[in-house]
Formats: C-alpha cells, sequence, structure tokens
C-alpha cells in the first residue's frame, strides 16, 4: 500500500530537519490543514471510525444538558453568559443539551451560544445540526476568542485529542520520544535529544522502570488553566468527560482507531484518529493552581447515575414496544456498564470556590501538587 500523502510529506519534513517530537506528529495528523484527519474524513458513528457517547443515546446529552442548567442555578443565574462546546462533533450533543434547556427559558434567554472548531467540514455539519435551534452558535477557533463574561464550557472527547509530550527513561534519563525514519524509509519512533528533568516526573507516579513512558499534554494544561481563570474571574463551569485515569502514572497510551478498530499510530497518517488517555489529575491541578475549584473526576457512569440516566430512561421507554425497550437497556449499558463506557469514561467539573455542581461528593478533587 502506498504512503498516503500526509505520510509523504512528513518523510520529507523529517529528511529536511530530522524526526519529530510525537506532539509535532500527532498536531500534524489531526490538524494538517489539506490532510490532517479532521480536516478531510467523517470520523463519527458507525460508518465512521468510533462513536461518541452523544451518538450512543440522546441521553448523554440531555444529562449534560440537565447538569449544565442546574449548575447554572447553583451560580446565581448569571445572564447574559457564554455557552460553549469545545470540541463539538455533529452538533449532537449540543442540539440534545438545548432541548432539555427549553424547559427553563431564562436558560436559554442569558445563553449566547459559541463553538470552538478548527474544522471547516465539521462547522457544516454543526451548523445543519442546530440549523433549527433558537440559539445560533458562533464559531472560533482557539479560546481566546470567546467573548468576555461568564463561560459554561462543555468539552466531550476534546482533551484526549489534544497533542502530546512523551518521554522514555534511558539510562536514568527521561528523553523525549520522536518520530523519524527507519533502515527502509518508513516512520517509526526513536528518541530525540530532548531530555524532561527527573524531578519534573511526580514521585506520586511510583518507582520508573527502564524503557517506562510519561505522557504531558502541555496544551491541554494551558488550556485548562485558562478557563479556570475564567471561571474564577467571571464565574462558570467547565465539565470535560473524557477517557483517561486519574494519574499520575507510567505508561504509553498513544493510539489510533481507524473503522472502530486499533491500529498503528503510524500505519497511515491522516486516515486514522489519533488521541491519548487523560491525565486527569493533571488537568485537576491546573484548575487549581488557577484557583478554581476541582470535582472529581468521578467514573462516567456514577456521574450519569447520579443525574438520573436510568429515571430517564425508564420515562424514555415507557409508550415503547419491547424491541425499542431493549434498544434503550443497551444504550444505558453502553453508557454505564464497567466494561463499556461507565468506568473508563471519567468526569471533571470546574468551579469556583463554594460551588458544588449536580452528581459530585461535597468534597471532590484531588489537591493541587
Amino acid at each position: 500500500m502506498s504512503p498516503t500523502p500526509l505520510e509523504h510529506r512528513i518523510r520529507a519534513l523529517v529528511r529536511l530537519n530530522g524526526p519529530l517530537p510525537v506532539f509535532d506528529y500527532m498536531a500534524l495528523c489531526l490538524g494538517d490543514p489539506e490532510h490532517g484527519y479532521y480536516m478531510a474524513r467523517e470520523p463519527f458513528g458507525q460508518a465512521g471510525d468510533f462513536v461518541t457517547a452523544p451518538e450512543v443515546s440522546q441521553m448523554f446529552g440531555e444529562m449534560i444538558g440537565a447538569f449544565v442548567v442546574e449548575t447554572w442555578e447553583r451560580l446565581g443565574r448569571p445572564a447574559p453568559f457564554n455557552l460553549v462546546e469545545f470540541g463539538p462533533g455533529r452538533g449532537t450533543l449540543m442540539a440534545d443539551l438545548l432541548r432539555v434547556a427549553r424547559r427553563v427559558p431564562a436558560f436559554l434567554a442569558a445563553a449566547r451560544l459559541h463553538l470552538v472548531e478548527t474544522s471547516p467540514r465539521l462547522r457544516a455539519k454543526q451548523a445543519a445540526t442546530l440549523a433549527n435551534q433558537s440559539l445560533k452558535p458562533t464559531w472560533h477557533d482557539r479560546l481566546d476568542t470567546l467573548p468576555d463574561g461568564p463561560l459554561l464550557v462543555v468539552a466531550n472527547e476534546f482533551f484526549d485529542a489534544l497533542p502530546i509530550r512523551q518521554f522514555e527513561l534511558r539510562d536514568g534519563r527521561w528523553h523525549e520520544r520522536v518520530v523519524g525514519l527507519d533502515e527502509t524509509g518508513g516512520l517509526a519512533f526513536g528518541l530525540g535529544p530532548t531530555t524532561l528533568p527527573t524531578d519534573a516526573v511526580s514521585p506520586r507516579a511510583g518507582r520508573p522502570e527502564e524503557g517506562s513512558i510519561v505522557e504531558i499534554s502541555p496544551v491541554g494544561v494551558e488550556i485548562m488553566t485558562a478557563l479556570a481563570k475564567r471561571v474564577v474571574a467571571e464565574r462558570g463551569l467547565v465539565v470535560a468527560v473524557d477517557y483517561g485515569y486519574a494519574g499520575p502514572a507510567f505508561g504509553d497510551t498513544f493510539q489510533a482507531i481507524r473503522a472502530h478498530t486499533y491500529v498503528d499510530p503510524l500505519g497511515r497518517p491522516g486516515e486514522a484518529d489519533l488521541t491519548a488517555h487523560v491525565d486527569f489529575t493533571a488537568l485537576a491541578a491546573a484548575a487549581t493552581r488557577a484557583g478554581a475549584a476541582a470535582h472529581g473526576p468521578i467514573e462516567q457512569g456514577d456521574f450519569l447515575l447520579a443525574l438520573g440516566l436510568a429515571e430517564r430512561a425508564g420515562r424514555l421507554g415507557a409508550d415503547k414496544d419491547e424491541a425499542a425497550r431493549a434498544e434503550i437497556v443497551s444504550q444505558v449499558s453502553r453508557l454505564v456498564g464497567p466494561e463499556e463506557m461507565g468506568s473508563l469514561f471519567k468526569v471533571l467539573a470546574v468551579t469556583p470556590p463554594g460551588v458544588v455542581p449536580p452528581g459530585f461528593p461535597l468534597a471532590s478533587g484531588p489537591a493541587a501538587p
């Protein structure tokens, strides 16, 4: 099989400038304007490469909607405010959220809808999905163009797609992992000259062995820090849902998915989704350093059940036939089952100090290191 157009470009870059850090390789594969995965492919749904929770069931977006509306109430019903989604996919989650929000007219009257999305193709899909909504979205490439005022931010499967840096322990030093060329000219992992100070790796991760890998998401921490500062200064909420772990931890979570199957991350650049598991402890620590309150992470299953997913499923299936009720039961299992999305996916909420959002314990969140 011949190399992809993006692979030809990456090989040329490596020959010209040397191996690329994993961070740069991941950024190119996902965001290259011409051949990047999110710019050129349809990733979502059964016909795409993966299925997100909003695509599993409308109930997911409805629960997020109820969560956001109730948190807005607990924040003192700020008006106006900016309702923001990062990485909105096809707009499915926001459409379900807004359907729930219709029950609280004051919420919709105060909301100004903003979507942070870099892909023109996905923006078009979001516009079509949300065409009949009373709120008309404004799109942004970056968070720093969001208008002033309170922010209520939803980020579902957003942080996992941000580029990461990887460092591998060799001979007592953490060397940055890079993508270069092997003896045949194909892409291959290697180690670069850049190193990470040993004391930058949290001792809470345990004692590393030779060959251990540690991952850092500088962009994720930067975005969370900026959002948390605004939450504190202007009041608001950030809710992040993603697959990940309560770190710190060692391990290689850099992965590629194509047609619902895990594939080689170096195999077909631009044709597979590249992700890494989210270190929720790092995000929570960034939020607390910015002065915000971090709640969680807690498992998605616990979060959705605490918000009333089972009761919503019962109401949704009350007037349905047996086959439709069985499908609803299957959707619930997919969202909350420990072997499905319920345990792997985590939820982190960030609020001003003193505000506890629904679904979370009164005392929640790891302390900043």
